[in-house]
């Protein structure tokens, strides 16, 4: 059983993608979701998210995926101050909320896991002198908060360390280009001056099978920051394709 958490219960207006296209693709597998409709940046809507979730799936529970994020990609020195408190409650905020909502029972029952996705962007940027372009010249709000995402993870792994409650972060070696993603990053050559530096995204595949592992890791796996593609080699994942078929040869 799964728990689905979006602001978008429909079709978005910009956006494809909606909670009600997921649930039906989840119910083709033969599960059906708790689909809970939230806005993770209001204190609030979180507040029910945990309670709704526990009474949709009959039961506690064990895996929390933290994934939103508010991707505010502005130079420091431009970006207004509600939007720095907007990306900070849904980058760090919102996934400490619901960790602090849901760890009490994962730690009675000496068990649970939880996985904070977070992003190279909180790699400090190495200098002087710097060489800012591209999307590090752009990222420092959100690099700001996936580093603060990091330490509050390690912080609690070390407060639940020896409980049974595992807590880890997952990110990709560089940019997916998510329909989302590419609504605001031009990945065209030389698009917008957001190309990344390498010129290289990453497929979604690997994010996915390496998240699934942590989803199942040892105890003493915890506090530990994970690059996808890194876990996916040494643990000898073998990635599939999102339905769980082999991927094409």
């Amino acid at each position: 059983m799964v728990a689905i958490v979006a602001r978008t219960l429909d079709q978005h207006p910009r956006l494809p993608g909606s909670l009600n296209e997921t649930a039906s693709r989840i119910e083709s597998h033969g599960t059906k979701p708790t689909v809970i409709v939230a806005d993770l940046s209001n204190e609030d809507d979180r507040a029910r998210i945990v309670p709704e979730a526990i009474d949709g799936l009959g039961g506690p529970i064990d895996i929390l995926i933290n994934n939103a994020a508010a991707g505010i990609l502005q130079p420091i020195l431009e970006v207004p101050m509600r939007r720095v408190r907007l990306s900070f409650e849904v980058n760090v905020l919102a996934g400490l909320d619901l960790a602090q909502q849901v760890a009490p029972a994962m730690r009675d029952r000496a068990e649970g896991w939880i996985i904070n996705v977070t992003s190279g962007a909180a790699d400090a940027s190495v200098g002087p002198p710097f060489d800012l372009k591209g999307v590090i010249a752009v990222t420092g709000i959100y690099g700001t908060n996936k580093a603060a995402l990091n330490r509050v993870t390690n912080a609690l792994a070390a407060e639940l360390w020896g409980t049974g409650v595992r807590i880890n972060t997952i990110e990709p070696r560089s940019t997916i280009l998510t329909r989302g993603t590419a609504s605001f990053i031009d990945a065209t050559p030389g698009g917008l001056g957001l190309e990344l530096l390498d010129g290289e995204y990453e497929t979604l595949e690997p994010m996915v099978e390496a998240t699934l592992a942590l989803c199942d890791c040892p105890t003493s796996v915890t506090g530990q920051r994970f690059v996808s593609v890194d876990l996916v080699r040494e643990w000898g994942l073998e990635v599939r394709a999102i339905d769980g078929s082999p991927l094409p040869a």
